[in-house]
């Protein structure tokens, strides 16, 4: 079991399923959010959209109705990006929202919203900053080929720019819940920034990406397959994904990833403990795009009927060898979670052989049927030995073909929790 912190923070260990939502001047080119790097435009030619962005038809509100409708427990919203464009009223830059001609802050509305909802508000902060002079932009990974004309590289003074932006979304908003920094090529360590945060927010959960170790860790995507080899985290962990393969803004034409694997990926994270944090990149007028409001409706509608395998529940996988499913376990219920697409309509969890008293598939209600038996294929190994065996616990008839797209989740209700 992964040790709480004890104090306000453990909310992060409660809310487990939260909404990211990056969102900036990219999405008026709608095609990347680091549209400025990876598309190679001219530094003042992309500032240039700056006097386009105004998001009239926001709706902080009808954000978390979509939040809260797919089971989604908190926010994480992309305060400034490796653009440099705040989305707050900072008065460390001009670079922000409200010299857009939209005009307000947009931080601000969001931060009222979640308050009356009392729904947690974590900042996405970037500590690449292609638009500040003091940043030094050297070519590094997410970063520009510097200086550019009108830079002044001083990493010192860029990091006062940064610690007094911080100070302002940690004292401005009402109570934050995270800060979730990105992109911290430099290297450099400080842990007075952090320190500073929990001083000033104490109930905020600090991920890894910034100047010190933090309080968590933050697989992204698919690309850390080590994720896929364990059984349990032994950290604090957090995974992210987005909706879109190809964005984690808003693209006009972006691949969607399909329902069945944005399931998967937060089955197997979350029944391994960890968080899990989806995006949506929403369009430059403000509003969610229609097929990724879609894709949160599905996975948030199979989430909310499996969502007690996950709540207050521990990672149990250890008992069972078999590595094709993930187990939870809440008091003396056990959970299987066919995380792996499913070859036939069987589990078989030895070496466990305790009959549960009731079986049910959580995504539909259905009961179905449990035997403690002796199974003919596991008694003679590949090179054709009758090896001894002993009988193990075979739940039987899933209804694998009627729920093919989604995660199979299975409750085991026992009197007494086998030893």
């Amino acid at each position: 079991m992964i040790e709480r912190f004890g104090d306000g923070r453990d909310w992060f260990s409660e809310k487990r399923f939260g909404l990211f939502v990056h969102w900036g001047l990219y999405a008026i080119p709608a095609w990347h959010e680091q549209h400025q790097w990876r598309g190679r435009v001219d530094r003042t030619k992309y500032g240039e959209l700056a006097s386009q962005f105004n998001p009239t038809e926001f709706d902080p509100e009808a954000w978390l109705d979509l939040m809260e409708g797919a089971g989604m427990q908190y926010m994480c919203l992309t305060t400034k990006h490796h653009d440099g464009y705040c989305l707050w009223d900072t008065n460390q830059t001009d670079f922000k929202v409200t010299n857009s001609p939209y005009g307000k802050d947009v931080l601000a509305m969001l931060a009222a919203s979640c308050q009356r909802r009392s729904v947690p508000l974590c900042l996405y902060h970037s500590v690449v900053d292609w638009h500040h002079p003091n940043y030094p932009n050297q070519g590094r990974s997410h970063e520009l080929e510097g200086p550019l004309p009108r830079d002044e590289p001083d990493m010192g003074r860029y990091t006062e720019f940064l610690r007094a932006q911080v100070r302002e979304l940690c004292t401005g908003y009402g109570k934050i819940h995270g800060l979730w920094w990105d992109m911290n090529v430099t290297g450099i360590r400080d842990t007075s920034i952090n320190e500073m945060i929990r001083e000033l927010q104490p109930d905020a959960v600090i991920n890894n990406r910034g100047f010190d170790d933090g309080d968590f860790g933050t697989p992204e995507r698919d690309y850390d397959r080590s994720v896929d080899e364990i059984r349990r985290f032994t950290t604090r962990t957090e995974a992210c994904q987005s909706v879109g393969r190809e964005s984690w803004g808003y693209k006009e034409d972006e691949d969607y990833y399909s329902e069945r694997h944005l399931i998967r990926s937060v089955d197997r994270t979350m029944a391994k403990g960890g968080n899990y944090l989806l995006n949506i990149g929403p369009k430059a007028d403000g509003t969610l795009p229609e097929k990724g409001i879609q894709l949160l409706q599905k996975v948030g509608d199979w989430y909310k009927r499996v969502r007690e395998s996950f709540d207050d529940a521990e990672p149990a996988s250890e008992l069972t060898n078999n590595g094709e499913v993930l187990l939870t376990r809440k008091g003396n219920n056990l959970y299987v979670h066919l995380t792996q697409d499913p070859t036939c309509s069987r589990v078989v969890l030895d070496p466990l052989a305790t009959a549960p008293k009731r079986a049910v598939v959580l995504n539909n209600g259905e009961e179905v049927e449990t035997e403690v038996d002796l199974i003919p294929t596991r008694t003679m190994s590949r090179e054709g030995i009758l090896k001894a065996v002993e009988p193990c616990l075979r739940v039987r008839n899933l209804p694998i073909d009627e729920l093919a797209g989604e995660v199979v989740v299975v409750k085991l209700e026992f009197d007494a929790f086998p030893a």
